[in-house]
């Protein structure tokens, strides 16, 4: 059975495109790279699209529709990166495009409070019963920084636990590895980022919840927030282990800590209602205190959210103390892509998750399958419509384990991929995504070019 076809209206169905099997020209993409390395450090505005971890030329996308890109020289790839998680409806979906048109036929910006706001709103809080009050901002890093900013103004403490592995955007006091032990400060995980900041963040290991509570043992009464992937993204997929998201708001509602959980990648995208709604975290005294949104909320343009209990969040201005603010926050074009995206969610949920869910599985499985023939060792970790193939024979539970894949091994397969019209993150250690527009069709395609690539893998 096609699951494109059999679930998706006739309007939304996307004309098929071919695959590569040899590999591809890209003459015109070098050609845009050189040119963009003459006003871009690296020849990029996001460090990730340099190709560094992987190797090769990164193709210069001019277009893309449903599943797939087309880059430059007109190749064609099967995307599995989606825009890094937004576009789970597929590229260019017509009612996400139409909204945005008639959007921006009344200006592209205001600065002023629109009705739209609360409509998409609406929307969100109808999902997310943890979220009582909430703002919207431009950025996911945006919707973190100002999270933290508001819990350290709510229990007047200044540190925060994160963990390793997840990232929270580019502020400077989340750009933190682990220190030296388990209830040590973090270090700067970048030049340019104070010790002194770094030194009001703890970096934890993932899954492990002796040493949460360690950490809070050795700081008692001064650590303001713990913040978190429910399902751990930026270090490759990464799913809590059984008990231990209750376990961290357990551990957080004793001490008198906010529990932040970051569900900028996961939000509706592991379900409707996040993570929060498949772990049973959504309401009740397991709800989280805030709940940061991004990347689907928007329809793949500029947003994030910050949100949670109302008790915290009206301290903020013209409430409260804590200020934020900004001059995009609500843009109506992205205003529009989200209630587009969202109503499609909630009024197809019964569609589209358990669509996601297969397809996901099938194109996940399928190569780990035609790795384990080829005797490539690969761990696969996925929750719903992410994952990761890990080169390393596994399990991976926490950053350092994911730490062990080889990462050339990996690089290779990408080339690979890519050369065969699959485009995969390039990184191992970044979740992979797929989109309602993905179907039988790709996913047959990208078990067959993963066939190919194993043996590049094996050759070295």
């Amino acid at each position: 059975m096609n699951l494109r076809a059999s679930l998706t209206p006739a309007l939304y169905t996307e004309p098929t495109m071919s695959s590569h099997t040899a590999s591809p020209a890209r003459t015109r993409s070098q050609a845009l790279q050189q040119r963009a390395e003459r006003f871009f450090p690296g020849g990029v505005s996001s460090p990730v699209r340099a190709f560094r971890a992987v190797g090769g030329a990164p193709p210069f996308v001019a277009r893309a529709q449903g599943a797939w890109l087309a880059d430059a020289d007109g190749n064609r790839y099967i995307d599995y990166f989606g825009s890094w998680g937004p576009m789970i409806l597929g590229h260019a979906f017509p009612p996400v495009v139409e909204a945005i048109e008639r959007a921006a036929r009344n200006s592209a910006s205001f600065g002023a409070s629109t009705a739209a706001e609360a409509d998409l709103a609406e929307r969100i809080v109808a999902c997310y019963p943890a979220i009582e009050r909430l703002r919207f901002v431009s950025s996911g890093t945006e919707a973190t920084m100002s999270a933290i900013r508001l819990a350290r103004a709510a229990t007047g403490r200044k540190i925060i636990v994160k963990f390793e592995g997840c990232y929270h955007g580019h502020s400077d006091g989340l750009l933190v590895k682990a220190g030296s032990g388990i209830a040590t400060f973090g270090i700067p995980g970048s030049a340019g980022v104070p010790e002194e900041i770094a030194h009001l963040t703890l970096a934890l290991p993932y899954n492990d919840l002796p040493a949460v509570e360690a950490a809070f043992a050795a700081h008692p009464g001064l650590i303001a927030a713990l913040i978190l992937e429910p399902v751990v993204g930026n270090a490759g997929c990464i799913p809590p282990a059984p008990g231990y998201l209750a376990g961290l708001r357990a551990v957080t509602a004793r001490e008198g800590a906010l529990l932040i959980v970051d569900e900028v990648m996961t939000g509706f995208r592991v379900s409707l209602g996040g993570a929060l709604q498949l772990y049973g975290l959504d309401a009740g005294p397991d709800a989280p205190d805030l709940v940061t949104l991004g990347k689907i909320i928007g329809g793949g343009l500029p947003v994030g959210v910050f949100g949670g209990k109302r008790i915290f969040m009206d301290l903020l201005a013209p409430l409260g103390p804590v200020y934020q603010a900004g001059t995009l926050s609500g843009n109506p074009l992205a205003m529009a892509a989200g209630i587009a995206t969202l109503s499609y969610l909630q009024n197809h949920a019964g569609e589209v998750y358990p669509r996601l869910e297969a397809t996901a599985k099938a194109v996940a499985e399928g190569v780990a399958a035609e790795a384990a023939k080829a005797g490539v060792p690969l761990t696969l970790n996925r929750v719903g419509s992410m994952w990761t193939w890990f080169f390393t024979p596994g399990p991976v539970t926490d950053y350092s384990q994911a730490a062990q894949s080889d990462t050339a091994a990996f690089g290779r397969f990408h080339r690979a991929m890519l050369n065969q019209g699959v485009w995969l993150p390039p990184s191992q250690f970044e979740a992979a995504f797929l989109s309602t527009a993905h179907g039988d069709e790709e996913v047959a395609a990208t078990i067959a070019a993963a066939r190919e690539a194993f043996a590049a893998v094996k050759a070295g």
